[in-house]
């Protein structure tokens, strides 16, 4: 029988958190309720979950902090549970590494659902030595598509997987042209209801992790999109 996955909820209010869990244990995940920022960031070694639901509103360190903190140490996906539904607050939960967001008062169904199209894109189950590596070269960059790292002028560059997955989609076609919209369709998927700012946001954190050097990189095409390309 295979593993269940662990989904670590992060929520102050008690009966939400209880909510949460009863929906996902039906669903077959095994949860682990947790009502306190720091008390999170102490049982995530020992728990080590697959993604975590992270309320913003939390007591003594807020959402934003937990997420800062978890993304120093670990990839593991963050789905933001936030009663704020301004575009600031989802802007710059996604700039600190958050994957996705749900505003309250939210479908515990649809959050499943949201869940379940993260855990598809974000699979933690590690390739098999025979399996051949996959990855594109181009001069003083490297994307390996299998264990998900990028090597830039010989330095390792640490990208969550949203990140890692709109480079190395762009890169699979370089100098192909993509509008915001087909990119949030196609790393986002169908499921993820969102707006074109999320596209800004991550390439404006790639763009920051690849430096001055940025010889290969994603390119603004005004008024259509993003491309991958040299300068």
């Amino acid at each position: 029988m295979s593993e269940k996955q662990r989904i670590m909820i992060v929520d102050d209010d008690v009966h939400i958190a209880e909510l949460i869990s009863l929906y996902m244990t039906k669903d077959g995940y095994e949860t682990k309720e947790i009502y306190d920022g720091k008390e999170a960031l102490a049982a995530l070694p020992s728990y080590n979950p697959h993604l975590i639901l992270l309320d913003l509103m939390l007591p003594g360190m807020d959402g934003y902090q937990v997420c800062a903190e978890i993304r120093k140490e670990s990839k593991v996906p963050i789905i933001m549970l936030t009663a704020k539904g301004e575009t600031f607050d989802k802007v710059l939960g996604l700039e600190l590494g958050a994957d996705d967001y749900v505003v309250k008062p939210f479908d515990p169904k649809e959050l499943v659902a949201r869940v379940k199209a993260v855990l598809r894109r974000y699979d933690t189950k590690q390739t098999t030595a025979t399996e051949e590596e996959k990855v594109l070269r181009f001069p003083n960059l490297e994307i390996n598509l299998s264990n998900y790292t990028v090597t830039y002028y010989g330095k390792h560059l640490d990208f969550p997987p949203k990140e890692f997955e709109l480079l190395s989609y762009l890169a699979q076609h370089p100098n192909r042209v993509f509008t915001r919209e087909q990119l949030l369709d196609q790393i986002w998927g169908y499921e993820y209801v969102g707006d074109t700012r999320t596209v800004d946001v991550h390439v404006k954190r790639i763009r920051e992790k690849m430096g001055k050097e940025d010889e290969w990189g994603i390119r603004t095409v005004w008024s259509v999109g993003y491309k991958f390309g040299q300068k």
